[in-house]
């Protein structure tokens, strides 16, 4: 049997947050009004057909901790940056405005994870953590699909030349230059570079900028803003 993966990534339109979380925010963490949020989350359930209850979401924190879930739960799962389940209709939630989500999938075996890959999560290995745990659960290389989604770009991040080298030793293929040709970091290319090199093939990146398009939410370049969700699940 072969499943179905779907993938999902918003944008801040089509929500109830007022300013500056305007307007489908659907981080729960940013200062938002609670009942927007809640409003906000019911709409996506809804449109992901699933329902409220099949939507597990993570209070993420910047580390390496992966989550396997294995039933619905009422209550976002705690201090981790990374959710594994095998079961069919029960969508894994990363949020992020800026960060890189990174949404994996193995449709033969029936897994899927949602990565929160910030620069400390992708510097600490949370993607690779993400990866061993898909294949502890039956995953197989050759089988695995990967999304990086929306995140900001090489060219609108821009860091310390230091910091731009630190990473780059943990994470190569991450350093790169500004649209200013100022030190930037593209934390996408290292994800990629990474999970090739860990014997990922099928990689997959969405062009999009967060600091460069409006449409969706940058905390760089808003700083207090809302948070865009990115889900996968099998089907």
């Amino acid at each position: 049997m072969t499943f179905r993966v779907r993938r999902v990534t918003t944008t801040r339109s089509g929500g109830v947050s007022a300013a500056p979380f305007d307007s489908f925010n659907l981080g729960d963490h940013v200062g938002d009004d609670p009942a927007a949020v809640a409003t906000n989350r019911a709409r996506l359930a809804r449109a992901t057909g699933l329902g409220p209850d099949r939507l597990v979401w993570m209070n993420q924190v910047h580390g390496d901790q992966v989550v396997v879930v294995d039933e619905p739960r009422d209550t976002a799962v705690d201090a981790t940056d990374a959710l594994i389940t095998a079961v069919p209709r029960l969508a894994m939630v990363v949020v992020t405005a800026d960060c890189v989500p990174v949404l994996m999938a193995d449709a033969r075996a029936g897994v899927v994870a949602a990565v929160h890959a910030g620069r400390v999560g992708a510097q600490r290995g949370i993607v690779a953590r993400a990866l061993e745990g898909m294949l502890a659960a039956g995953a197989q290389l050759a089988d695995i699909s990967v999304l990086l989604g929306p995140a900001i770009s090489g060219s609108h991040y821009e860091v310390p030349a230091a910091m731009a080298d630190e990473v780059e030793a943990t994470l190569p293929g991450s350093r790169t230059r500004t649209s200013a040709g100022t030190p930037g970091l593209d934390l996408r290319a290292g994800i990629a570079r990474q999970l090739r090199e860990l014997g990922v093939e099928a990689i997959d990146a969405d062009p999009r900028c967060t600091a460069a398009d409006p449409k969706l939410f940058s905390h760089r370049r808003d700083g207090r803003t809302g948070r865009l969700a990115s889900l996968v699940w099998l089907e």
